[in-house]
């Protein structure tokens, strides 16, 4: 008789997996706007928090330490608020100026697309998009979930102070739960330490970014200057596909004011602040924080832009590294899929050993085929005459 037991078969289990993980889904997708709020508060809160615990060290009282974290966070969103408002009222302040040449560069993409064998109403239907109104609309739309955020002012303050009152006591707890459940204070306490380094990083070098890319367009005369400094600085968030979003607008714009050669000195200029600040100098100061492979990468910034919108896509990444803490990292029986996640420290070290042993047998074998060659050669070679 076979061995049977009480286990599920495995294709039932994925499926009950999915169906669960898609219910989940849809709850948060529904409960974004109260999410979101809450969301990016215990994120501040987890990245402020070595600033108050250094604060108390100093001698300042738990209460003024609490209180001047808190000050320090709202002050920064209420200037970042601030300066988003002033950008975009600049934009739509200049944005009629532009209607006869957006309504040129409609028409000559139309003739265009004529040429192509594409459909009248198709062509008119793209014609008609490209209006400063439907401009505006877009542009709105993209920092849409900055407004949003900014909306729920009340929650992300009420949150802040709740939950910087509440980080007092999380040594404690996590002290008290370590003796039940020592994988998971492990696992949370790496991933504070992790989404910390990532937000403060990214967040310094998104600054460094914007600024760059906001002082390059203007020196080009590249309307809305600020307002496309601050789409890449949020866009900075967005792995993989935030360059592109961030890319396009001055693109436009660029184009409208000098043509062709401002539009590919917009390109070549974001291509080497990109290049420089999110290809080199991040990977190099995150280091393993995020052990997520470009593939996970990308499809969790898809995942989360569906779920909550553009928040999720601008905080796709410690989202995921949440549910990795709660799902793979806590658990030792699960751990063994941290390298189908992305490259761990172990499955670096094993792929340069590889590399190597790959490098010396290619070695060990071009010189071989040399000593073969070099044989074959002299075997050949065709033997003297006798005197």
């Amino acid at each position: 008789m076979p061995h049977t037991s009480g286990a599920l078969p495995r294709g039932v289990v994925v499926l009950l997996g999915l169906a669960s993980a898609t219910i989940v889904a849809i709850g948060i997708s529904g409960l974004r706007g109260i999410l979101a709020p809450v969301l990016l508060t215990l994120i501040l809160t987890i990245c402020a928090h070595p600033a108050r615990a250094y604060v108390q060290k100093r001698g300042v009282p738990q209460g003024l330490a609490t209180g001047a974290v808190i000050a320090v966070m709202f002050a920064f969103l209420a200037g970042f608020v601030v300066t988003v408002f002033i950008a975009v009222g600049q934009f739509v302040e200049m944005l009629p100026r532009y209607a006869s040449q957006f309504e040129e560069m409609g028409q000559n993409i139309g003739v265009r697309l004529g040429s192509l064998g594409i459909s009248q109403d198709q062509v008119s239907a793209l014609v008609s998009s490209i209006d400063p109104r439907n401009v505006m609309a877009l542009v709105t739309d993209a920092v849409g979930g900055v407004f949003s955020i900014s909306g729920a002012l009340v929650i992300v303050l009420t949150m802040m102070i709740l939950m910087s009152a509440d980080a007092v006591y999380v040594p404690t707890i996590l002290h008290q739960l370590g003796a039940k459940a020592p994988d998971l204070v492990t696992a949370l306490t790496d991933y504070a330490s992790n989404v910390r380094r990532y937000m403060v990083v990214t967040t310094g070098l998104g600054i460094v970014q914007g600024v760059l890319n906001a002082l390059a367009l203007w020196i080009m005369h590249v309307p809305a200057a600020l307002l496309w400094g601050l789409l890449a600085f949020l866009c900075s968030f967005i792995p993989n596909v935030g360059y592109f979003f961030a890319l396009v607008p001055p693109m436009v714009f660029g184009f409208l004011v000098g043509g062709w050669p401002t539009l590919i000195a917009v390109v070549v200029i974001y291509a080497v602040i990109n290049a420089v600040v999110q290809s080199i100098i991040q990977p190099r100061v995150v280091g393993q924080a995020v052990s997520l492979s470009q593939s996970v990468t990308f499809f969790s910034v898809l995942f989360w832009a569906v779920v909550m919108g553009p928040v999720g896509a601008i905080l796709a990444i410690p989202f995921t590294l949440f549910g990795k803490a709660l799902l793979i990292d806590s658990d030792p029986s699960a751990r063994f899929w941290r390298p189908a996640l992305g490259p761990t420290g172990e499955t670096r070290s094993i792929k340069k050993q590889e590399d190597v042993e790959s490098k010396h047998t290619r070695q060990l074998a071009h010189s071989a085929a040399r000593a073969r060659a070099r044989a074959g050669k002299r075997g050949s070679a065709p033997d003297k005459p006798l005197r």
